[in-house]
């Protein structure tokens, strides 16, 4: 046989172009001879590890240290052993150890953080990625791995950097381009996030991660059918993925095949009981189903997603028992709209005999004053009061178990203020006719806020009755379209100032009580119009909101509203012909 020293390096060779079983076979042919070469005990204790037999890969390595010494590299491939068996503790002593005897090893400081990542210490592993990347800069891997370890903390341009960095070094590596397209839809770069899915599943066609990240992508950009096919190949590559079915739910849901969204949560909690998304999300498609009974508990999962954050309250929740003679707090939790919707439920609680405090977002502090069973109104980050217990108010349907039929829905429990009114009835002295006031467009948004949003121009035939006269109660960026349509139809605009100084909607509702009827996109208005006890008629998207339900013309929400739905996404033509046809019988009843 050639010498020790060329077996080994034939024994390398063989290693490094993956013939293990030759490589192994001469590891032994070495070690039958001389029998304390600790080289040859490492590589063999790394053969074992690459194939699959840890257990014997630790004592081999361990017999190479205890006869060379310390030598960092046979320290660091322990290490990586132990690591693999999620054997922690040990793996990093054994990083600490190669680190002291050789402080530049980019590999060992790379992977002591995912060690120290596995135990939930991201501050830590995140500096170890930092050194690793200093001490070799030119290696995507740690780039890559920063970036993770950063968007795990939500640092999204950091992470976002991170990745790019990586995909400068290594242009085809599909991790890499899936994780900068997650970042990116985070950043709302739609376009460029599905370019990069898109390139990781070219890349490596069996990426199930991929597919579900692009097909989330396309939900948002309202590519329905290509966004359900990806979340469907995700789960094809990956049946028990509890998310990728999760996506698919909701891209079934928004396509309106509720059965088949409702079967997609329910298989992902069986394979992930605790999952709140899913949880939370079959909620909502029960409550769109009007199946309240099942909706309400399943919708408090919403509070363990990330989208809410519990309030660190040491008052208990309130469990719906007898609040007579204690202090309730009821507090805001998500947007104006939901707000003005569901703070019709203090005059019930008030009614139970309990002292009531609402904390609502500060700029709705003057319009609900006037909501009657508050005895105490705070704006959120104000000191609040003392209260023995507390409760969302999303979550008082459910506490108080409502039903279709057991609607608190009395109307009007807002009001607008008399010297408002007044003052906006001077304003629009002039307007004659019948006055429809309009809102088209919400908050910015992708996905099923974006399917909110209706053109301005649909109006356009509504303002071509004869008679009506169309008041715009649009504020925000959707107020850009005013100009658009001038030279095509007239929208009276009451001005920038809207609501401004009073307060948020205080006037607007002031305006509505001078308007005939409030004719609007899913937003705050209609729960303000609706409120106030106004006659209003909301156009609906396709996949609509949970609140409105399925099929329905009505809401039981809201006695003075009407509901006009898309028969196919996309079509507000369809629905504004609908709104035509009855705001003409309503101009005949209102003639005869």
């Amino acid at each position: 046989m050639a010498t020790i020293s060329e077996a080994l390096t034939a024994a390398v060779a063989h290693h490094q172009a993956g013939r293990l079983q030759a490589a192994e076979q001469i590891y032994r042919q070495i070690l039958a001879v001389e029998p304390d070469q600790a080289d040859a005990w490492h590589l063999l204790g790394v053969v074992a590890a690459h194939t699959g037999r840890p257990a014997m890969a630790v004592e081999h390595i361990r017999r190479a240290i205890a006869l060379s010494g310390d030598q960092a590299v046979f320290h660091a491939n322990l290490g990586n052993v132990l690591l693999d068996q999620g054997k922690l503790d040990e793996a990093l002593a054994c990083y600490g150890r190669a680190l002291a005897l050789n402080p530049n090893l980019a590999e060992v400081h790379h992977q002591r953080g995912l060690a120290l990542a596995a135990q939930g210490k991201l501050d830590a592993a995140i500096a170890c990625y930092r050194r690793a990347v200093e001490i070799r800069p030119g290696d995507a891997e740690s780039h890559y791995t920063l970036g993770a370890a950063l968007q795990k903390q939500e640092q999204v341009d950091a992470a976002t950097a991170c990745y790019r960095r990586a995909l400068q070094l290594k242009p085809d590596y599909p991790e890499a381009h899936n994780n900068l397209g997650a970042v990116l839809k985070e950043q709302g770069k739609l376009d460029e996030a599905a370019a990069c899915c898109r390139r990781a599943v070219e890349l490596k066609p069996d990426f199930a991660e991929a597919y579900n990240n692009l097909g989330v992508v396309l939900n948002d950009q309202e590519k329905l059918d290509e966004a359900v096919a990806c979340c469907r190949r995700a789960v094809e590559l990956k049946p028990d993925d509890s998310e990728a079915l999760n996506n698919l739910g909701n891209g079934l849901k928004d396509q309106g095949r509720l059965d088949e969204a409702v079967a997609c949560y329910r298989r992902a909690l069986e394979l992930r009981p605790n999952y709140a998304g899913a949880h939370a999300n079959l909620g909502l498609a029960w409550l769109l189903t009007g199946d309240w009974q099942r909706g309400w508990p399943e919708y408090e999962w919403r509070w363990r997603t990330k989208q809410l954050q519990p309030r660190p309250f040491a008052q208990p929740l309130w469990d719906g028992s007898s609040p007579a003679g204690k202090t309730i707090l009821l507090y805001a939790e998500q947007g104006l709209g939901d707000t003005l919707q569901f703070v019709r439920y203090a005059p019930l609680v008030k009614s139970l005999g309990a002292m009531v405090i609402v904390e609502c977002q500060r700029p709705l502090r003057p319009l609900l004053a006037s909501c009657a069973g508050v005895d105490r109104l705070v704006a959120h980050g104000d000191e609040l009061p003392a209260f023995d217990t507390h409760a969302p108010l999303l979550s008082l349907p459910g506490i108080l178990r409502t039903a279709l039929d057991s609607v608190p829905a009395a109307v009007p429990y807002l009001a607008a203020m008399p010297a408002l009114v007044e003052a906006w009835g001077e304003k629009l002295r002039d307007l004659r006719g019948f006055k429809v006031g309009i809102n088209w467009q919400g908050r910015p948004g992708a996905g099923s806020w974006r399917a909110r949003n209706v053109p301005l121009r649909q109006f356009a035939a509504l303002a071509a009755m004869e008679g009506v006269r169309l008041v715009s109660l649009q504020k925000g960026p959707g107020r850009g379209e005013l100009a658009e349509v001038r030279e095509h139809f007239p929208v009276f605009d009451p001005g920038e100032d809207v609501d401004q100084a009073a307060g948020a909607f205080m006037d607007s509702a002031a305006i509505m009580m001078h308007l005939d009827l409030v004719i609007t996109s899913d937003t705050a208005v209609p729960h303000l119009a609706g409120a106030l006890g106004v006659p209003v008629w909301v156009a609906l998207p396709f996949a609509p909101d949970w609140r409105w339900m399925l099929d329905r013309p009505d809401s039981p929400w809201y006695p003075t509203m009407r509901l006009f739905r898309q028969r196919e996404r996309g079509d507000w033509q369809g629905v504004f012909a609908e709104i035509e046809a009855a705001l003409r019988r309503q101009l005949e009843l209102s003639c005869s």
